[in-house]
Protein backbone atom coordinates (compact mmCIF):
# COMPACT_ATOMS: atom_id res chain seq x y z
CA UNK A 1 0.00 0.00 0.00
CA UNK A 2 1.35 3.11 -0.95
CA UNK A 3 2.42 6.15 1.64
CA UNK A 4 0.67 9.32 0.98
CA UNK A 5 4.46 11.38 1.93
CA UNK A 6 7.05 10.79 3.54
CA UNK A 7 10.06 13.17 5.00
CA UNK A 8 13.62 12.80 4.07
CA UNK A 9 15.98 14.03 7.16
CA UNK A 10 19.71 14.67 6.17
CA UNK A 11 22.78 15.79 8.44
CA UNK A 12 20.17 15.34 11.67
CA UNK A 13 18.34 18.78 10.10
CA UNK A 14 15.31 19.10 12.52
CA UNK A 15 11.87 18.59 11.02
CA UNK A 16 9.26 21.23 10.79
CA UNK A 17 6.75 21.70 12.86
CA UNK A 18 3.92 21.76 10.20
CA UNK A 19 5.69 18.05 8.79
CA UNK A 20 5.93 16.49 12.24
CA UNK A 21 2.95 14.44 12.31
CA UNK A 22 4.28 12.55 8.87
CA UNK A 23 6.86 9.36 9.07
CA UNK A 24 10.25 11.44 9.44
CA UNK A 25 13.20 8.68 8.13
CA UNK A 26 16.97 9.49 8.58
CA UNK A 27 18.72 9.82 5.35
CA UNK A 28 22.23 7.68 6.08
CA UNK A 29 22.99 6.66 3.06
CA UNK A 30 21.27 5.33 -0.98
CA UNK A 31 19.33 2.09 0.52
CA UNK A 32 17.95 4.22 2.98
CA UNK A 33 16.68 6.52 0.60
CA UNK A 34 15.52 3.85 -1.73
CA UNK A 35 13.36 2.28 0.82
CA UNK A 36 11.81 5.41 2.13
CA UNK A 37 10.74 6.11 -1.41
CA UNK A 38 9.80 3.07 -2.49
CA UNK A 39 6.08 3.33 -1.80
CA UNK A 40 5.12 6.89 -1.25
CA UNK A 41 3.24 9.61 -3.64
CA UNK A 42 5.24 12.40 -2.16
CA UNK A 43 8.63 13.03 -0.50
CA UNK A 44 10.08 15.78 1.77
CA UNK A 45 13.80 16.73 1.41
CA UNK A 46 15.13 18.37 4.65
CA UNK A 47 18.83 18.90 3.80
CA UNK A 48 20.66 21.23 0.60
CA UNK A 49 20.66 21.34 -2.67
CA UNK A 50 23.28 18.30 -2.77
CA UNK A 51 20.76 16.15 -0.45
CA UNK A 52 17.97 16.77 -3.02
CA UNK A 53 19.56 15.97 -6.08
CA UNK A 54 21.18 12.53 -4.12
CA UNK A 55 17.30 12.06 -4.11
CA UNK A 56 16.82 12.46 -7.49
CA UNK A 57 19.30 10.44 -8.68
CA UNK A 58 18.20 7.50 -6.53
CA UNK A 59 14.33 8.21 -7.90
CA UNK A 60 16.17 8.44 -11.22
CA UNK A 61 17.54 5.28 -11.21
CA UNK A 62 14.94 3.43 -9.80
CA UNK A 63 12.48 4.72 -12.98
CA UNK A 64 10.61 6.75 -9.59
CA UNK A 65 9.88 9.51 -11.29
CA UNK A 66 6.44 9.81 -10.51
CA UNK A 67 7.33 10.48 -6.97
CA UNK A 68 6.48 14.35 -6.13
CA UNK A 69 9.37 15.84 -4.49
CA UNK A 70 9.25 18.77 -1.97
CA UNK A 71 12.71 20.81 -0.88
CA UNK A 72 11.82 21.74 2.37
CA UNK A 73 14.50 24.86 3.66
CA UNK A 74 12.31 26.74 5.94
CA UNK A 75 8.21 26.94 7.70
CA UNK A 76 6.77 28.49 4.37
CA UNK A 77 8.40 25.83 2.35
CA UNK A 78 7.31 22.84 4.75
CA UNK A 79 3.64 24.20 4.70
CA UNK A 80 4.03 24.12 1.04
CA UNK A 81 5.50 20.06 0.75
CA UNK A 82 2.08 19.33 2.16
CA UNK A 83 -0.24 20.86 0.36
CA UNK A 84 1.07 22.04 -2.60
CA UNK A 85 0.25 21.31 -6.65
CA UNK A 86 3.78 19.58 -8.35
CA UNK A 87 4.61 20.45 -11.65
CA UNK A 88 6.98 18.41 -13.75
CA UNK A 89 9.99 20.57 -14.56
CA UNK A 90 13.13 19.64 -16.15
CA UNK A 91 15.53 17.13 -14.60
CA UNK A 92 19.25 17.73 -15.41
CA UNK A 93 22.07 14.89 -15.19
CA UNK A 94 25.38 14.36 -15.95
CA UNK A 95 26.96 11.55 -17.41
CA UNK A 96 27.68 9.71 -14.49
CA UNK A 97 24.29 9.66 -13.44
CA UNK A 98 24.58 12.46 -10.97
CA UNK A 99 21.29 14.58 -10.93
CA UNK A 100 22.14 18.02 -10.82
CA UNK A 101 19.50 20.59 -9.60
CA UNK A 102 21.42 24.20 -7.76
CA UNK A 103 24.49 25.08 -9.70
CA UNK A 104 27.68 22.75 -11.18
CA UNK A 105 30.90 24.34 -11.86
CA UNK A 106 33.55 23.33 -14.21
CA UNK A 107 36.92 24.84 -12.80
CA UNK A 108 40.84 24.72 -13.41
CA UNK A 109 42.44 21.47 -12.25
CA UNK A 110 44.98 22.18 -9.62
CA UNK A 111 47.53 24.25 -10.32
CA UNK A 112 46.04 26.52 -12.59
CA UNK A 113 44.41 29.43 -13.47
CA UNK A 114 42.38 28.55 -16.18
CA UNK A 115 40.71 25.30 -18.06
CA UNK A 116 41.99 24.99 -21.59
CA UNK A 117 39.85 23.08 -24.40
CA UNK A 118 36.29 23.79 -25.27
CA UNK A 119 32.68 23.66 -24.26
CA UNK A 120 30.02 23.95 -26.25
CA UNK A 121 26.17 24.82 -25.02
CA UNK A 122 24.41 22.48 -28.23
CA UNK A 123 25.62 24.59 -31.00
CA UNK A 124 26.57 27.68 -29.34
CA UNK A 125 30.44 27.61 -28.23
CA UNK A 126 30.83 28.86 -24.76
CA UNK A 127 34.76 28.78 -25.31
CA UNK A 128 37.71 27.48 -27.19
CA UNK A 129 40.77 27.99 -25.94
CA UNK A 130 40.91 29.06 -22.29
CA UNK A 131 38.38 29.72 -19.48
CA UNK A 132 38.40 30.65 -15.70
CA UNK A 133 35.43 28.31 -15.75
CA UNK A 134 32.26 27.77 -16.60
CA UNK A 135 29.18 27.86 -14.92
CA UNK A 136 25.78 25.39 -15.41
CA UNK A 137 22.34 25.76 -14.17
CA UNK A 138 19.36 23.64 -14.48
CA UNK A 139 15.87 26.51 -15.78
CA UNK A 140 12.43 25.88 -14.48
CA UNK A 141 11.43 25.72 -18.48
CA UNK A 142 13.19 23.92 -21.68
CA UNK A 143 15.37 23.74 -23.04
CA UNK A 144 16.33 22.48 -19.77
CA UNK A 145 19.60 24.43 -18.97
CA UNK A 146 21.76 27.49 -18.76
CA UNK A 147 25.63 27.73 -18.99
CA UNK A 148 27.84 30.69 -19.12
CA UNK A 149 31.95 31.10 -18.71
CA UNK A 150 33.12 32.65 -15.17
CA UNK A 151 34.43 35.67 -15.55
CA UNK A 152 33.99 38.93 -17.25
CA UNK A 153 31.79 38.90 -20.52
CA UNK A 154 30.35 35.70 -19.74
CA UNK A 155 26.74 35.43 -21.36
CA UNK A 156 24.19 33.18 -20.67
CA UNK A 157 22.99 30.22 -23.16
CA UNK A 158 20.07 28.06 -22.52
CA UNK A 159 20.68 24.87 -24.15
CA UNK A 160 19.44 21.42 -23.78
CA UNK A 161 23.10 19.90 -23.15
CA UNK A 162 26.78 21.30 -22.57
CA UNK A 163 29.79 19.74 -22.92
CA UNK A 164 33.49 20.09 -22.11
CA UNK A 165 36.59 18.75 -23.69
CA UNK A 166 39.71 19.02 -22.05
CA UNK A 167 43.41 18.56 -20.88
CA UNK A 168 41.87 18.55 -17.10
CA UNK A 169 39.05 20.28 -15.09
CA UNK A 170 37.63 19.75 -11.71
CA UNK A 171 33.59 19.11 -11.64
CA UNK A 172 31.60 20.71 -8.64
CA UNK A 173 27.91 19.58 -8.25
CA UNK A 174 25.92 21.53 -5.95
CA UNK A 175 29.17 22.45 -3.89
CA UNK A 176 30.15 18.86 -3.82
CA UNK A 177 33.52 18.39 -6.07
CA UNK A 178 33.78 15.04 -7.54
CA UNK A 179 37.00 13.11 -6.65
CA UNK A 180 39.12 13.09 -9.57
CA UNK A 181 39.92 15.58 -12.84
CA UNK A 182 37.77 15.08 -15.40
CA UNK A 183 38.97 15.52 -19.39
CA UNK A 184 35.29 15.34 -20.90
CA UNK A 185 32.23 16.69 -18.98
CA UNK A 186 28.57 16.73 -19.93
CA UNK A 187 25.56 17.95 -18.66
CA UNK A 188 22.04 17.33 -20.29
CA UNK A 189 18.25 17.22 -19.89
CA UNK A 190 16.94 13.65 -19.04
CA UNK A 191 13.99 12.12 -21.07
CA UNK A 192 11.26 12.31 -18.03
CA UNK A 193 11.34 15.33 -15.76
CA UNK A 194 11.21 15.47 -12.08
CA UNK A 195 7.54 16.58 -10.46
CA UNK A 196 8.43 19.59 -8.13
CA UNK A 197 6.10 20.58 -5.60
Amino acid sequence: MKTEMTVLRFGGAPVPRSLGVLPAVPADGNRAIDEAVANVARVAVVGDDADLAAVLTRLMRADRLDVEVAHVRGPLSARRARTAPAQRVPLIRDDSGTVLVGTALWLPPAGSAVIRGEAVADDTVLFDGEAAGVRIEPTDAMPGLRAKTVGRGGRWTAARAVQLGTTGAQVVRDGVPAPREVRRSTFYRHTTGWLRV
